[in-house]
């Protein structure tokens, strides 16, 4: 069963077909101008050994980390407690 997840760059991804994930790494991002953007996040995911079987996804600390979360198999946020009557 294909579990698709959606990159933060907009593609698709099997969340099945991953076979490591790499050290998630930030960096200052710059614009054209040299204007500070602020801090970016990347992860380097392969579904296989060949180096075209490696994709680099970039992105905002809270859109990696939830993709990376999604992945693994964890609920993105905590679920709220059952409340029984």
């Amino acid at each position: 069963m294909q579990r698709w997840i959606k990159l933060p760059d907009g593609r698709f991804l099997d969340a099945n077909r991953v076979a490591y994930i790499g050290k998630s790494e930030s960096f200052a991002r710059l614009d054209e101008d040299g204007n500070d953007l602020g801090i970016g996040y990347s992860v380097n995911i392969g579904t296989d050994v060949p180096r075209e079987s490696q994709i680099n996804v970039v992105g905002t600390k809270e859109e990696i980390f939830s993709m990376l979360r999604t992945i693994l198999g964890t609920p993105a946020e905590p679920a709220a407690p059952a409340v029984r009557p």
